[in-house]
């Protein structure tokens, strides 16, 4: 009866958070102490980019904290395996990886254990391909490692705790007077254009009219978007005809062109068609049939980690080691980099060349490039 109450009033206390967010270290506090732990924290991570940001916590040092998000994030073995977890279910740190093999990292040597932190359980409240927002209780050395009861007990307030972070964004948003659609757009890096049957620009954010302005890539003639590469034009004239018509065979994926600068420069455009849900509604009072997406071909342009994982059947260590491949470079550094042996990067390596069915570390880039996405970089 006791500990029903006690819930009872930490899932009050939890509502009361989303309407007064004064109210969350609090709450956090009460958490952390009720999953079984000394700190807890509300935070928010990009996996592409490897960024972190701390909304709200409790019981960390606020030393530790700046340490994690200025240098440790980069360095998290867990971070981008969240990505693969279910919404709200409860996830340790030996269901994503050995934990032997964490203890060898740099991030448990450096940042965890100067701290006695041992585990931690988060649950993943919201997501996209590559970012996510979580609750994540800390485990002491005086704890110990997640348990049963711990999983159990984060269960029980997951839900509450995600509804509660929804309902204060949307009260904050309420507040702030949220940016227009327009401003969203013109916050992607990649041009992108609105665009009806025959290839009339409804709209085009600031990027997409800087290259229109430069006409050294795409222009307007006669009322259409044109690229100046004119083989490449007749296939985006293809493309914008065949979403118009709904043709099946477009499906909602859309289709990539590859452009040719005046200047030589290649650039990639996705032809996204405005058929499914909300891009249905979005194109809708534009009379737009399609949004065309335009970036820069490059390597470093970041990429969708969940499809790349997906494809391959990688494991979250295995991703790991192709990410750090991709932006560190050879195995030790690669190895200095995750903290681990670099027998251990040479062994998922293989393990990487035998999936992915390459053999030279500049294939395994290629392989990632090639899953760019257009809306990021």
């Amino acid at each position: 009866m006791q500990n029903d109450e006690r819930l009872s009033r930490l899932i009050s206390n939890i509502y009361d958070a989303a309407l007064d967010s004064t109210l969350w270290a609090s709450v956090l506090e009460q958490i952390a102490g009720f999953v079984g732990g000394p700190a807890a924290s509300l935070y928010s991570k990009d996996v592409v980019i490897k960024s972190a940001n701390v909304a709200y916590q409790f019981g960390l040092d606020p030393r530790y904290v700046q340490l994690y998000l200025e240098r440790y994030a980069r360095f998290d073995p867990t971070g981008a395996a969240h990505l693969f977890a279910e919404i709200e279910e409860p996830v340790a740190t030996a269901d994503v990886m050995p934990y032997d093999e964490f203890l060898d990292t740099r991030f448990y040597r450096e940042w965890a254990k100067p701290q006695g932190l041992v585990d931690t359980v988060n649950t993943v409240l919201e997501k996209s391909l590559t970012s996510l927002s979580c609750l994540i209780v800390f485990r002491h050395e005086r704890n110990g490692l997640v348990d049963d009861e711990t999983r159990r007990r984060m269960r029980l307030i997951a839900p509450h705790v995600r509804r509660a972070a929804l309902i204060g964004k949307v009260i904050d948003l309420k507040r702030a007077q949220a940016e227009t659609f327009a401003d969203a757009l013109d916050g992607i890096s990649a041009g992108m254009y609105l665009v009806d049957a025959i290839g009339r620009v409804v709209h085009a954010n600031i990027t997409g009219h800087v290259m229109l302005n430069s006409a050294n890539l795409l222009s307007i003639a006669g009322g259409r978007l044109i690229a100046a590469d004119p083989q490449a034009d007749q296939a985006l004239a293809e493309s914008f005809t065949a979403v118009g018509h709904g043709e099946p065979t477009v499906g909602t994926k859309g289709i990539a062109v590859a452009l040719t600068a005046r200047n030589g420069r290649r650039y990639v455009a996705h032809v996204l068609p405005l058929t499914a849900g909300a891009r249905r509604r979005a194109g809708a009072s534009y009379a737009a049939a399609a949004a065309l997406f335009v970036h820069e071909a490059a390597l470093e342009t970041p990429s969708s980690l969940e499809v790349i994982a997906k494809t391959y059947k990688l494991t979250p260590t295995e991703l790991r080691v192709l990410l750090a491949i991709v932006e560190v470079g050879g195995v030790p550094e690669v190895a200095d980099a995750l903290g681990i042996a670099e027998t251990t990067v040479k062994t998922h390596l293989g393990r990487l060349y035998g999936k992915t069915d390459t053999h030279r570390q500049a294939d395994l880039v290629k392989l990632v490039a090639g899953f760019a996405n257009p809306l990021l970089g």
